[in-house]
C-alpha cells in the first residue's frame, strides 16, 4: 500500500512538472540565482530591500504551479523578510534540480 502511495505521489510531480514549462524554469532560476548572489554579498540596506522587492513582484508573474512547487505550499515563500535568504538558496536549489544543473 505504501508503495502505491509513493508511485501515485512520483505521477503526480512528474504530472507537475510537465505543466510548468522549461522557460518559465529558467526565468525563474536565472532571476533568483543572480539576485540571492549579490544579495549575499551586498552591505547596502538599500540594495537589500530592493531585491527582496524585486522578488516579490516576480513572485506575482510566477506560474503558479511553479511557484506552488518550489514554495511546498507555504504562502508567504519568497515574501517573509526574516527568511529570504532560506527561501532564495532553497528556490535556487530547487530550480537547478528541475535543470539538471
Amino acid at each position: 500500500m505504501e508503495r502505491i502511495g509513493y508511485l501515485c505521489r512520483q505521477v503526480m510531480v512528474h504530472t507537475l512538472i510537465a505543466m510548468i514549462t522549461k522557460e518559465s524554469i529558467e526565468t525563474a532560476y536565472c532571476l533568483l540565482h543572480q539576485k540571492l548572489r549579490v544579495y549575499l554579498y551586498s552591505n547596502m540596506d538599500w540594495q537589500k530591500d530592493d531585491i527582496e522587492y524585486a522578488i516579490a513582484s516576480f513572485v506575482t508573474s510566477m506560474p503558479k504551479e511553479l511557484y506552488d512547487d518550489l514554495s511546498e505550499g507555504r504562502p508567504d515563500f519568497l515574501l517573509d523578510h526574516k527568511r529570504f535568504v532560506d527561501d532564495m538558496t532553497l528556490a535556487v536549489n530547487r530550480l537547478e534540480q528541475m535543470l539538471g544543473i
